[in-house]
Protein backbone atom coordinates (compact mmCIF):
# COMPACT_ATOMS: atom_id res chain seq x y z
CA UNK A 1 0.00 0.00 0.00
CA UNK A 2 2.76 2.54 0.84
CA UNK A 3 4.61 2.03 -2.72
CA UNK A 4 0.85 2.43 -4.88
CA UNK A 5 0.65 5.98 -2.35
CA UNK A 6 4.03 7.00 -3.00
CA UNK A 7 3.46 6.06 -6.99
CA UNK A 8 -0.09 8.01 -6.52
CA UNK A 9 2.21 11.39 -5.09
CA UNK A 10 4.55 11.26 -7.99
CA UNK A 11 2.01 11.10 -10.20
CA UNK A 12 -0.08 13.62 -8.79
CA UNK A 13 3.08 15.85 -8.77
CA UNK A 14 3.59 15.43 -12.30
CA UNK A 15 -0.11 16.22 -13.15
CA UNK A 16 -0.33 19.12 -11.02
CA UNK A 17 2.66 20.46 -13.22
CA UNK A 18 1.53 20.04 -16.17
CA UNK A 19 -2.45 21.21 -15.71
CA UNK A 20 -1.69 24.58 -16.57
CA UNK A 21 -0.61 23.85 -20.34
CA UNK A 22 -3.20 21.39 -20.31
CA UNK A 23 -7.25 22.84 -21.24
CA UNK A 24 -8.73 18.89 -21.82
CA UNK A 25 -11.50 18.96 -19.36
CA UNK A 26 -12.96 16.14 -19.82
CA UNK A 27 -13.82 13.53 -16.74
CA UNK A 28 -11.12 11.30 -16.24
CA UNK A 29 -9.31 8.08 -15.03
CA UNK A 30 -5.50 7.70 -15.12
CA UNK A 31 -4.42 4.14 -14.23
CA UNK A 32 -0.87 3.70 -13.57
CA UNK A 33 0.98 0.64 -12.81
CA UNK A 34 4.95 0.96 -12.61
CA UNK A 35 6.02 4.49 -13.51
CA UNK A 36 4.75 8.05 -13.52
CA UNK A 37 6.36 8.95 -17.07
CA UNK A 38 4.40 6.91 -18.72
CA UNK A 39 0.53 8.64 -17.84
CA UNK A 40 -0.44 11.09 -19.76
CA UNK A 41 -1.02 14.65 -17.62
CA UNK A 42 -4.46 15.01 -17.54
CA UNK A 43 -6.32 18.15 -15.92
CA UNK A 44 -8.17 18.08 -12.75
CA UNK A 45 -11.53 18.47 -13.69
CA UNK A 46 -12.38 21.46 -10.86
CA UNK A 47 -13.68 23.83 -13.60
CA UNK A 48 -16.17 21.95 -15.20
CA UNK A 49 -17.38 19.65 -11.79
CA UNK A 50 -15.92 16.31 -13.34
CA UNK A 51 -14.13 14.45 -10.91
CA UNK A 52 -10.28 13.07 -12.15
CA UNK A 53 -9.40 9.71 -10.48
CA UNK A 54 -6.60 8.52 -10.37
CA UNK A 55 -6.05 4.86 -9.67
CA UNK A 56 -2.44 3.46 -8.73
CA UNK A 57 -1.91 -0.12 -8.32
CA UNK A 58 1.04 -2.51 -7.57
CA UNK A 59 1.40 -6.48 -6.63
CA UNK A 60 3.63 -8.77 -5.76
CA UNK A 61 3.81 -12.82 -5.38
CA UNK A 62 4.37 -14.20 -1.89
CA UNK A 63 5.77 -17.97 -1.66
CA UNK A 64 7.18 -19.09 1.53
CA UNK A 65 6.67 -16.07 3.20
CA UNK A 66 9.25 -14.20 0.65
CA UNK A 67 7.84 -11.14 -0.84
CA UNK A 68 8.84 -11.66 -5.02
CA UNK A 69 8.71 -8.41 -6.97
CA UNK A 70 9.81 -8.84 -10.94
CA UNK A 71 12.83 -11.19 -10.95
CA UNK A 72 16.05 -9.78 -11.87
CA UNK A 73 17.68 -12.54 -14.33
CA UNK A 74 16.67 -15.36 -16.02
CA UNK A 75 18.13 -17.31 -13.14
CA UNK A 76 16.09 -15.92 -10.93
CA UNK A 77 12.93 -16.32 -12.50
CA UNK A 78 13.72 -19.91 -13.16
CA UNK A 79 13.98 -20.48 -9.20
CA UNK A 80 10.48 -19.16 -8.94
CA UNK A 81 8.76 -20.81 -11.04
CA UNK A 82 9.90 -23.88 -10.13
CA UNK A 83 9.42 -23.22 -6.55
CA UNK A 84 6.07 -22.62 -7.65
CA UNK A 85 5.49 -26.33 -9.33
CA UNK A 86 3.72 -28.45 -7.39
CA UNK A 87 3.38 -25.97 -4.82
CA UNK A 88 1.60 -23.02 -4.25
CA UNK A 89 1.99 -18.98 -4.17
CA UNK A 90 -0.29 -15.88 -3.41
CA UNK A 91 -0.72 -12.59 -5.47
CA UNK A 92 -0.96 -9.59 -3.32
CA UNK A 93 -2.58 -6.70 -4.98
CA UNK A 94 -2.57 -2.87 -3.71
CA UNK A 95 -5.02 0.05 -4.85
CA UNK A 96 -4.98 3.23 -4.48
CA UNK A 97 -7.99 5.80 -5.76
CA UNK A 98 -7.40 9.40 -5.43
CA UNK A 99 -9.93 12.18 -6.41
CA UNK A 100 -7.86 14.67 -7.76
CA UNK A 101 -10.88 17.60 -8.02
CA UNK A 102 -11.01 16.92 -4.08
CA UNK A 103 -8.00 15.17 -2.53
CA UNK A 104 -9.51 12.24 -0.94
CA UNK A 105 -7.82 9.05 -1.07
CA UNK A 106 -9.05 5.11 -0.25
CA UNK A 107 -6.82 1.91 -0.66
CA UNK A 108 -7.14 -1.33 -0.25
CA UNK A 109 -5.29 -4.59 -1.04
CA UNK A 110 -6.92 -8.20 -2.27
CA UNK A 111 -4.74 -11.44 -2.14
CA UNK A 112 -5.46 -14.32 -4.34
CA UNK A 113 -3.89 -18.08 -3.57
CA UNK A 114 -2.50 -20.37 -6.93
CA UNK A 115 -2.04 -23.96 -6.14
CA UNK A 116 0.00 -25.79 -9.19
CA UNK A 117 0.39 -28.97 -10.37
CA UNK A 118 4.15 -29.97 -11.57
CA UNK A 119 5.19 -27.74 -14.00
CA UNK A 120 7.67 -29.36 -16.74
CA UNK A 121 11.35 -28.00 -16.99
CA UNK A 122 10.83 -27.53 -21.16
CA UNK A 123 8.14 -25.27 -20.02
CA UNK A 124 9.95 -23.45 -17.76
CA UNK A 125 12.78 -22.82 -20.47
CA UNK A 126 10.20 -21.97 -22.91
CA UNK A 127 8.74 -19.02 -20.47
CA UNK A 128 12.78 -17.89 -19.72
CA UNK A 129 13.10 -17.98 -23.24
CA UNK A 130 10.28 -15.52 -24.11
CA UNK A 131 10.91 -13.67 -21.77
CA UNK A 132 7.86 -11.91 -20.34
CA UNK A 133 8.28 -13.86 -17.05
CA UNK A 134 11.01 -11.72 -16.32
CA UNK A 135 8.34 -8.23 -15.90
CA UNK A 136 5.98 -9.43 -13.86
CA UNK A 137 5.85 -9.79 -10.29
CA UNK A 138 7.43 -13.09 -9.38
CA UNK A 139 7.91 -14.11 -12.65
CA UNK A 140 3.89 -15.32 -12.49
CA UNK A 141 1.75 -14.87 -15.43
CA UNK A 142 -0.87 -17.65 -14.67
CA UNK A 143 -2.88 -16.78 -17.97
CA UNK A 144 -0.08 -17.32 -20.31
CA UNK A 145 -1.27 -20.27 -22.49
CA UNK A 146 2.10 -21.99 -21.09
CA UNK A 147 1.31 -21.79 -17.78
CA UNK A 148 -2.30 -22.60 -17.89
CA UNK A 149 -2.59 -25.91 -18.14
CA UNK A 150 -0.65 -26.25 -15.13
CA UNK A 151 -2.52 -23.95 -12.77
CA UNK A 152 -4.62 -26.43 -10.40
CA UNK A 153 -6.61 -23.89 -8.31
CA UNK A 154 -7.10 -20.26 -8.04
CA UNK A 155 -8.86 -19.18 -4.68
CA UNK A 156 -9.59 -15.87 -5.57
CA UNK A 157 -10.22 -13.32 -8.87
CA UNK A 158 -7.85 -14.13 -11.93
CA UNK A 159 -8.34 -10.20 -12.75
CA UNK A 160 -5.95 -10.04 -8.98
CA UNK A 161 -3.55 -12.14 -9.93
CA UNK A 162 -3.27 -10.08 -13.29
CA UNK A 163 -2.32 -6.72 -11.50
CA UNK A 164 -5.87 -5.00 -10.91
CA UNK A 165 -8.60 -6.53 -8.74
CA UNK A 166 -11.83 -5.03 -10.35
CA UNK A 167 -14.57 -5.26 -7.81
CA UNK A 168 -11.88 -3.62 -4.97
CA UNK A 169 -11.35 -0.72 -7.47
CA UNK A 170 -14.84 -0.26 -8.03
CA UNK A 171 -15.42 -0.11 -4.50
CA UNK A 172 -12.47 2.71 -3.96
CA UNK A 173 -13.77 4.49 -6.68
CA UNK A 174 -16.86 4.67 -5.32
CA UNK A 175 -16.12 5.44 -1.90
CA UNK A 176 -13.92 8.95 -3.29
CA UNK A 177 -16.67 10.28 -5.65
Amino acid sequence: MVLAEAKADAIIGKIKNEASRENDVKPTVVIAADTAETVPPKHHGKEDGEPTLLITCDQVVVYEGMIREKPSSEEEARLFIKGYSGGHAATVSSVLVTNLSTGLRKGGWDKVEIYFHDIPEEIIDKLIEEGMVLNVAGGLIIEHPLVLPYVKEVVGGTDSVMGLPMGLTRRLMEEVL
